[in-house]
């Protein structure tokens, strides 16, 4: 029986051989893998961050996903299972993996009865390790990797941009309040009909930015960069940013002047879902040198870094047929589009303006 849980609700997650019973001997439920860095969570407590009800399909491109029975905590994946990759991806947890509780606390007395698990499939901890890799791959130095990420297609099905049922599920399940939903769609069917061919195209992005400018909103969030395609893009000095330093965002004509009219930047695309953090100020989270091809899972070694910023991450508010998508992945930066922000008891050693970053993977932020 679905929990329904909500965003903010707390949960604990079971112990692992409850776990375990719920699994197929690829250590997966429902095509959805438990992969081996979740298991040092078992028996802590958490709010849930948001229901996944839905989510993006980042394999195929194929635009929203319904998902079956599962929630995000504030957790992320830390790729060690993985080859080390970096992307930091939320984890998915299925129901059947938690239980609710009234609070952080534990309290025997507050926890809600078990619900019923899965019989045991025979799924053992080295089941559930040999899953995060192709069959016959178990020790292939280059392995095709399976993860949560890699396996949406299979463990979802195909929503509709326009299936009405999964706004409402946002507003239920207390993803998005109603004035959040009621600006996306606006924005959603605005932008559909600027993009209909019928010649309205520039009077309504011009207008658009107009009326933000009056009220002090957010720019028309899908402007071309001014570099033609085909033609090189700029690069800078190395800021060798480190994590927990303090960055502000370049501002959005700034980074504009740096992509070509694709928007990307040697490959590195900047999505309108990364325009809401022009101009603002950030600690760094990390750098990015590795991180799984979802299409094909193999791991990506990038030719030259990204930078990954603490809450700076997509909240699908401009993807058309993703509205209010949960996952929250994190923005990629180059740190072209970063300056570093001097701090009380700094030098002025180190400052100056940006590096190139990741070429192979044009990676959206949805």
């Amino acid at each position: 029986m679905s929990l329904k849980l909500s965003s903010g609700d707390w949960v604990e997650i079971r112990s692992k051989e409850e776990i375990l019973a719920t699994l197929d001997k690829r250590g997966q439920l429902d095509a959805m893998p438990f992969m081996p860095q979740m298991f040092k969570y078992c028996g802590k407590r958490f709010p849930v961050f948001k229901r996944a009800h839905k989510t993006c399909d980042t394999v195929h491109q194929t635009g929203g996903r319904w998902v079956k029975d599962t929630v995000h905590l504030e957790l992320r994946c830390d790729g060690a299972a993985y080859g080390g990759c970096q992307a930091a991806c939320l984890l998915f947890w299925k129901e059947a993996w938690l239980k609710p509780v009234s609070g952080p606390v534990s309290d025997a007395k507050s926890s809600a009865p078990s619900a019923p698990l899965k019989s045991a499939s025979g799924c053992t901890e080295h089941d559930v390790l040999a899953g995060t890799r192709t069959p016959g791959q178990e020790n292939d130095p280059d392995p095709n990797y399976v993860c949560q990420a890699t396996q949406v297609p299979k463990s979802t099905t195909l929503l509709k941009w326009w299936d009405l049922r999964q706004y409402i599920e946002d507003l239920t399940s207390g993803n998005a309040t109603l004035s959040q939903v009621f600006r996306g769609l606006i924005y959603a069917n605005y932008y559909n009909l600027s993009r209909a061919g019928i010649g309205l195209g520039k009077p309504m992005r011009w207008f658009y930015q107009f009326f933000q400018s009056l009220y002090g909103g957010l720019p028309y969030p899908r402007h071309t960069g001014t570099i033609p395609a085909g033609q090189p893009t700029p690069t800078a000095t190395p800021l060798n940013l480190q994590p927990g330093e303090l960055v502000r965002v370049k501002s959005y004509e700034q980074i504009l002047a740096t992509v070509d009219t694709n928007n990307k930047n040697k490959g590195l695309y900047f999505d309108a879902e990364a325009v809401p953090y022009c101009g603002g100020t950030y600690r760094v989270h990390s750098r990015v040198s590795k991180i799984l091809d979802e299409k094909t899972g193999k791991l990506i070694k990038m030719k030259n870094e990204s930078i990954i910023l603490e809450g700076v991450f997509c909240k699908a508010r401009y993807s058309d047929c993703r509205m209010f998508c949960p996952r929250a992945i994190y923005s990629y930066w180059r740190e072209l589009w970063l300056e570093r922000v001097e701090q009380p008891g700094q030098s002025g050693a180190g400052k100056g303006n940006a590096a190139p970053h990741r070429e192979e993977l044009a990676h959206s932020t949805h």
